[in-house]
């Protein structure tokens, strides 16, 4: 009977223990749930950040502005020139600023050679006749017509206006630009 009422008082002491282990156990899997939702949201702002990012490199190399007038190339910017606000969500407010930074630059510049032009294509002709010219080929005494192959860098930094989490992409492309486009922005 001794041995009984010792006994009697360790069951409680277990239970309480358990109590204990159960509610850890709870509050690890609530912790972890929470930084797994933490990840996702983040992942997910950032996903947001780069399309926002993309659609403005796309927005820019669509139009001549950014290799005629590199440092205003975006029409309508907001706040300072090459910036641009996005609404991702939709509820009016601008969630994304992107801006184009440094200002896109040429990279390389090529001459086109006028045996290299087919004066079928309109793109070709308008490359071999200079605006005051009657006839003949502009640049026959260099072999160089007045247009010349261009390669650009567009680099962009999009910024989460509330999380300040920020993606940078950069893209090239190739444009076929006027020659005195090359002498203005290009290097030699």
């Amino acid at each position: 009977m001794k041995m009984l009422r010792r006994q009697q008082g360790m069951t409680l002491v277990m239970a309480l223990v358990m109590l204990v282990v159960l509610t850890l156990l709870a509050l690890t899997s609530f912790n972890l749930n929470q930084s797994n939702l933490q990840v996702v949201s983040n992942m997910q702002q950032r996903d947001e950040a780069l399309a926002a990012a993309r659609e403005v490199i796309e927005e820019t190399i669509s139009n001549t502005n950014f290799f005629t007038t590199p440092d205003n190339a975006l029409a309508n910017p907001c706040g300072a020139n090459n910036t641009r606000c996005i609404d991702t969500n939709g509820d009016g407010t601008d969630d994304i600023t992107v801006a184009i930074t440094p200002a896109p630059a040429c990279v390389k510049a090529q001459a086109i050679k006028t045996s290299d032009l087919d004066l079928a294509v309109e793109e070709d002709l308008a490359c071999s006749i200079g605006a005051g010219q009657a006839f003949g080929t502009e640049g026959a005494n260099t072999g160089n017509s007045t247009c010349a192959n261009s390669i650009w860098d567009v680099n962009v930094v999009a910024t989460d206006i509330v999380t300040e989490a920020k993606v940078e992409v950069t893209q090239g492309v190739a444009v076929r630009v006027p020659e005195d486009n090359v002498a203005a922005n290009c290097p030699t």
